[in-house]
């Protein structure tokens, strides 16, 4: 059996800010309705996120509610951890998105999702922050809901 060890790099290409905007081909009406946006962010100081965050989100156009489709959590430097997500509406306080989740070792850096691709998950209003926090760390890493 053939296995692939995905270097350090996917890891940065998957951080890389991508605004999806479907094709005006022969795609129904239905889908173009939609926009799909990728946000991500590292904190921590030196090389590589300590942690990172990324979080697919949608919304209808016009619409002031988004969709969040998945969170994704990373850490550099570790070998196990545990993270969670935070979501705080604005004039909110802070809520737990997800529970706290056990992030797998892939190379030099851990990692863990929830959710699933596609308009699925639960809606925030824009302007939410959303952070992936992990144990033991005080550093989070946060986006906003555009």
């Amino acid at each position: 059996m053939n296995r692939k060890i995905i270097p350090a790099v996917a890891l940065a290409a998957a951080l890389v800010p991508v605004s999806v905007a479907p094709a005006v081909s022969a795609e129904p009406a239905a889908v173009r309705a939609y926009v799909d946006t990728r946000a991500n962010d590292c904190a921590g100081s030196g090389s590589g996120c300590r942690p990172g965050i990324v979080v697919h989100h949608w919304h209808r156009r016009g619409a002031q509610a988004r969709g969040v489709g998945w969170v994704y959590a990373s850490r550099e430097g570790v070998r196990s951890g545990t993270a969670r997500w935070l979501v705080k509406k604005p004039g909110d306080t802070w809520k737990t998105g997800g529970g706290w989740k056990r992030a797998n070792r892939v190379g030099t850096f851990v990692e863990t999702s929830w959710g699933r691709d596609g308009h699925t998950g639960p809606k925030y209003p824009r302007g939410s922050k959303l952070c992936v926090e992990f144990r033991g760390l005080t550093t989070k890493a946060c986006i906003t809901l555009k």
